[in-house]
């Protein structure tokens, strides 16, 4: 048996996931994410695979994040039939996340058809809703931890990795004729102690380890997390209503929304902000948080926290914005509210009505809650930008502009080091993926000076030989 690696995405980037295993003649897929951020990175979308559709035989998805499943519809497009294998809550994330990124994309392309700042004369959505539609009949669900046999030399588990509802690492084990290997993707690691996800898995050893480096270089916790983030949160708010105008909170449907969630309505009972409305505006974190309680074993939360009438999602001062109408009807806001839209990056959805009206008001405060790859909107503003175009018009950016590091849902430099030493045995490669290069290189330093592993940082497109003759 001889086994390959290509790396069709997230090296040394942080979006685009994709990564080909070779065993022999078959194919295995191991998430099929967008490139988001640089128009470079962009442009790589609509680029073909460097592998005919017909030659993959299965997808494996770690989770739904865009990222790392915004590519599927493509993929069924251009005529892959195979199975899509992931978690019950990422099959159900995905109905959802996947239709809304076509709708996204087709108004995106229209809307630039009509202003006319596409070069394109007609352009096109990489992909439509109904592209979408063609992706569901072909999930396969497996629940956490147990083998599952592609052949008679290929099994898979999934293995819990926190970040957001449903999130996996993918662990492939190979029967050779005379030896087994074991190789594990780690997916996007989430936090220790979160308020809402369990800890990511120990996981004992792996012949083979690809390990995500978001936050490989930097420390956003420390040992209270939660006491930590709750008390930047309320100084934000509270320094918000000082400034007497809205707090806007950018933030990613799955996962984060519900973590902001936990935090303000937390906050508001122990009287720690003030009494104030909080506006959920992105109908696809309505309907992700509804699957919190279809899918309870997967999360912290209990049903007494879930359905008591001030449950965390069910609390009064919570208004969930379903309609168009009344999300146009926030920006007559001056004062005294807090509104979460998505998308997290600012790279489309509601949130961009908001940017537009509250980025030049004075009193405003901007509150980014995740990382902002290079290239982005929210990137942008992060590094002091003056303006930045919404809707193909220069926007100016007078508003107050924060960032709470702790609200991520990825595993911070110390958080990395914990979930690596629990390997019992050094893996005999280590490739550090899913990080820009500065973040990506001092991960590989710290396993190879530290750990003393064999550790690589891929390129885009690289291949690497694994296993030979086993």
């Amino acid at each position: 048996m001889n086994v390959r690696l290509k790396f069709f995405g997230a090296a040394k980037s942080v979006t685009g996931s994709k990564y080909l295993l070779e065993v022999d003649d078959t194919h295995l897929l191991i998430d099929c994410g967008l490139f988001q951020g640089l128009k470079p990175l962009r442009e790589r979308n609509w680029h073909p695979l460097p592998l005919e559709h017909d030659k993959i035989d299965a997808v494996l998805l770690t989770h739904a994040h865009i990222d790392h499943s915004g590519y599927l519809p493509r993929l069924f497009k251009d005529g892959y039939r195979g199975p899509v294998h992931c978690t019950e809550p990422t099959a159900e994330l995905l109905r959802i996340m996947l239709t809304d990124s076509g709708r996204l994309q087709e108004e995106e392309a229209e809307f630039a058809r009509k202003k006319g700042y596409s070069k394109h004369e007609y352009p096109q959505p990489l992909y439509t809703a109904e592209d979408a539609q063609q992706v569901f009949p072909h999930l396969t669900t497996s629940p956490m931890g147990e083998w599952i046999r592609l052949d008679e030399r290929i099994s898979f588990r999934f293995h819990y990795a926190g970040h957001i509802l449903g999130a996996s690492m993918v662990e492939v084990r190979l029967q050779g004729s005379y030896q087994e290997k074991t190789i594990l993707f780690s997916g996007d690691l989430g936090r220790y102690n979160h308020p809402t996800l369990f800890n990511p898995a120990s996981v004992p050893s792996a012949d083979i380890l690809l390990i995500e480096s978001t936050y490989g270089d930097r420390d956003n916790f420390n040992e209270d997390v939660n006491e930590d983030v709750e008390e930047q949160f309320a100084e934000v708010v509270n320094e918000s209503q000082d400034n007497g105008g809205v707090l806007l909170i950018p933030a990613f449907s799955v996962g984060r929304t519900q973590t902001i969630i936990y935090y303000l309505t937390k906050l508001i009972d122990a009287g720690r902000i003030p009494n104030i409305p909080v506006y959920i505006d992105s109908p696809m974190a309505i309907s992700v948080t509804d699957l919190y309680r279809k899918f309870i074993k997967y999360h912290r939360l209990d049903n007494k926290e879930l359905d008591e009438p001030r449950g965390v999602f069910d609390h009064p001062n919570l208004h969930y914005c379903r309609d168009r109408e009344l999300s146009k009807s926030l920006n007559k806001l001056e004062k005294n509210a807090v509104i979460l839209s998505a998308s997290g990056m600012l790279t489309g959805g509601r949130i961009l009505h908001h940017l537009y009206h509250r980025l030049p008001r004075e009193n405003d405060t901007l509150l980014f809650s995740g990382f902002q790859p290079v290239g982005t909107r929210g990137r942008d503003i992060q590094d002091g930008e003056i303006a930045v175009k919404v809707f193909g018009l220069p926007v100016p950016i007078r508003c107050h502009v924060k960032d709470i590091d702790g609200l991520s849902a990825h595993a911070d430099r110390q958080e990395l080091h914990r979930w690596l030493s629990g390997f019992e045995s050094s893996p005999k490669m280590t490739y550090i993926v899913h990080g820009e290069e500065e973040s990506a290189m001092a991960l590989q330093n710290y396993i190879s000076q530290e750990l003393k592993w064999q550790a690589t940082v891929p390129d885009y497109l690289d291949t690497h030989t694994l296993f030979e003759g086993i």
